[in-house]
Order: C-alpha cells, then structure tokens, then sequence
C-alpha cells in the first residue's frame, strides 16, 4: 500500500490513471446509489401519479359531456342537456388487500362512506373493470371483483353490440366466460369485450377483456366462449370508484316499477 502510494504521487502518468479510474468509480457509486433511492420513493410517485390521473379523468368525463350536450344545443333556449348516464365522477382508491387465489376472492380499498363511496358503485382501473363495491365502513370499502362467481359483469361485443354476462368459474384469475351468446352471432378471435351500460355500476365501452377461445356443438343453441380479463389482479394497486351521480333517483324509478 505505501510503495504504491508513493508511486502514484510522485508519477504523473499513474497518477492520472488513479484519478481517472477513481472518478469512474464515484461515477459508478452514485449511480447505483440514486437508483436505490428512486426505488424507495417509486410508492409515493405511484400514488401520485394516480391521484393525478383519477383528476385528469374527471376532468375529462366532465369536458366529454359538456361537449356531447352543445350537440343538440339550440342558442334561442340555451337548453344544455348532458345525458343522465353519463354523469359520473371518479374517486381514486388504493388496494390494501387482495386475493386471487380462492374461489371467493375480494378486495379490500383505502377509501370509505367519509370518501363518498356506496355498495353497488363500479371499479375499475387503467387496464379494464376491476369489480363493483360490496360493503364499505367509513374508511373501508369491500370490492368484488371480476374473479369472484358472485357477481356477473354485464358486456357486449363492441363490434356488433350483442351483449352477454361475464361469469367467472372459479379457476384461472385471468380468465372468465361470456355466456348467453346466440350460434348466429359473428365474432371472433381477439374481439374486444366491454361493458354494455346495462348496469348502475358501468357506464358503456369499458373494457372487460378480449375472445381467446371458443367453441360450440352442433347441439348447442349458444357459444362457450372464453375471455381473458383486462385487469391482471395479481399486480392490481390503484383502482377508480365510478360514482354515478343519478343512481338513487334511478334505483327508486325502478324499485316503483317492481313494487
């Protein structure tokens, strides 16, 4: 170590070389340590970039509408009218527990009664449907999701509109059924499967998933056809509760039809 200490400081030439291979190292050094503290604060960017986004698509339903309601706007009234069905908000939710795993999985978000969150509202994220709400508390909120043979998504090919439930059967979480599509309808593989806005909890055109197989006899009167989900759930963070603003007013419309 002393021999070459002293070589280095007394020779021009090898002293450089250190220099140089010794910068390169720190180089190196701070390289590696930045990236171990971009790590650490990738969670807190995760929910803010979500936070932003759930924001941003607010903003974007409300412009969408404004802009579908000056349609058939006549000046001499100034009669704007935004369709009921599409008057919905977005509220931003984090999961903090999930399964994929059983055959009656759920979910488990941030955000409860205190956030604006009711049971029957939809989840969704960027990739498709998640689930719809079940039973929330103040700070807490119960999801099933798309993985769970409680509840059937009501969706459509959005190629031709003939619409169907999804129904999973409780094996792969990354697959469910599409059932009560007629032999006379055309699709096939790789069409797009969304919701069909029959349902309180959906607006229309949000993906559910894709055709990834089918088949049917020439006894059956209907297709098995099979569907890989949108949403892997097994790497599900940040999701969106969708409030549709006119859901009691249409719950009671229909609940005195019924009675």
């Amino acid at each position: 170590m002393f021999a070459f200490s002293m070589i280095v400081r007394n020779n021009g030439y090898q002293q450089s070389v250190f220099f140089s291979s010794s910068n390169t190292l720190l180089a190196s050094l701070y390289s590696v340590s930045n990236s171990v503290i971009e790590y650490f604060y990738l969670k807190s960017t995760n929910e803010g970039l979500a936070s932003e986004n759930t924001a941003l698509k607010n903003q974007v339903v409300e412009l969408q509408n404004q802009l579908d309601a000056l349609h058939p706007y006549i000046p001499d009234t100034g009669n704007i009218k935004i369709s009921p069905d599409k008057e919905i908000r977005f509220i931003q939710a984090k999961v903090i527990n999930n399964s994929t795993n059983k055959l009656l999985n759920f979910i488990t978000l941030n955000k409860g009664t205190r956030d604006g969150i009711k049971p029957d509202m939809g989840v969704i994220n960027e990739e498709g449907v998640v689930g719809v709400v079940s039973t929330v508390s103040e700070k807490f909120a119960v999801v099933i999701p798309v993985i769970n043979p409680k509840i059937q998504i009501n969706s459509k090919f959005l190629r031709n509109n003939y619409s169907g439930p999804v129904h999973w059967e409780g094996h792969n979480f990354r697959y469910a059924n599409l059932n009560d599509i007629a032999r006379h309808v055309v699709f096939s593989l790789g069409d797009t499967i969304v919701t069909s806005g029959y349902s309180q909890s959906f607006p229309e055109g949000i993906l559910v998933g894709t055709v990834d197989d089918f088949k049917i006899s020439d006894s059956d009167a209907y297709y098995y056809i099979k569907v890989k989900l949108g949403v892997n759930f097994r790497t599900l963070t940040h999701v969106k509760v969708i409030d549709y603003l006119n859901y009691q007013e249409q719950q009671n419309l229909e609940k005195t039809m019924q009675e």
